[in-house]
């Protein structure tokens, strides 16, 4: 008998582990959410302030002649559309809690070497996917707008939908702020083994190749969003090369030695 007991002790472990990480879970889950739900509700009352911010880099570039307006072809789309931004202006902002809720799941896992290492790359993660919708922000969508403003007539009037204008905003910040986690994941390929900085380099013009070919596929059919994609994305991919040489695993010396020095 007591060696069933003794049998059925590691089951009970087993289980009794695989609950208390189900619970941290749920709690971390509830956390999260919690925070999206309270910045939201923050953010509810500056709606139509966040969506004349957002619209700000087209209304700009308008025509003299034409008003700086908008027109809701769907009578619940002036409404929904300032609700959808301030969601995701709410999950924008809660990044770094969203993802410090995942890293204290996840961390006990790890080695304390791993941590060294996670911790870093994560920081630099939500750093450089904010950089990137700044980017896009500041730079690429006047730039674009502009751009569309000088090749149409002026017989025609530019007063687009503000849902859709939305969703053409949002997939313009989601494009630029994954492509800006270039370097990010080429750190994790030289830190998995799976490539070298030396094959990084040698593979360099596929690399541009691929660029121009994605940031032609991800933005708008206009060549100046594709150009403000692609040439930072190529000097990304430059300063990814540099940063994997600082981290990728060093050969062993050991493993280099003659026969004749073993």
């Amino acid at each position: 008998m007591a060696a069933a007991m003794n049998h059925d002790a590691p089951e009970d472990q087993a289980e009794s582990s695989l609950m208390g990480h189900l619970l941290e879970l749920r709690t971390r889950l509830m956390r999260a959410l919690l925070g999206v739900v309270i910045v939201l509700v923050a953010l509810l009352p500056f709606v139509k302030t966040l969506y004349s911010r957002l619209a700000l880099p087209m209304l700009s570039q308008l025509p003299d002649n034409q008003s700086a307006q908008m027109i809701a072809n769907d009578p619940t789309s002036g409404f929904f559309a300032p609700i959808k931004l301030a969601f995701f202006a709410a999950m924008f902002l809660t990044a770094p809690w969203l993802l410090y809720q995942a890293w204290g799941f996840v961390a006990p896992g790890l080695y304390r070497h791993e941590k060294r290492l996670a911790f870093p790359l994560l920081v630099s993660s939500i750093l450089l996917f904010y950089a990137g919708c700044a980017f896009a922000y500041f730079l690429v969508l006047p730039g674009v707008f502009h751009a569309l403003m000088m090749f149409t007539p002026d017989i025609v009037t530019i007063a687009p939908d503000p849902g859709k204008y939305l969703d053409f905003v949002l997939v313009i910040f989601l494009a630029f702020g994954v492509s800006f986690e270039l370097p990010v994941a080429l750190v994790i390929l030289a830190l998995l083994g799976w490539v070298t900085p030396q094959q990084l380099r040698q593979g360099r013009g596929y690399a541009v190749v691929g660029i121009f070919i994605l940031a032609a596929v991800i933005t708008p059919p206009d060549v100046v969003s594709q150009l403000m994609l692609a040439i930072p994305m190529c000097l990304l991919y430059e300063a990814g090369i540099i940063a994997a040489q600082w981290v990728a695993p060093k050969p062993d010396r050991d493993d280099s030695r003659t026969p004749r020095d073993a």
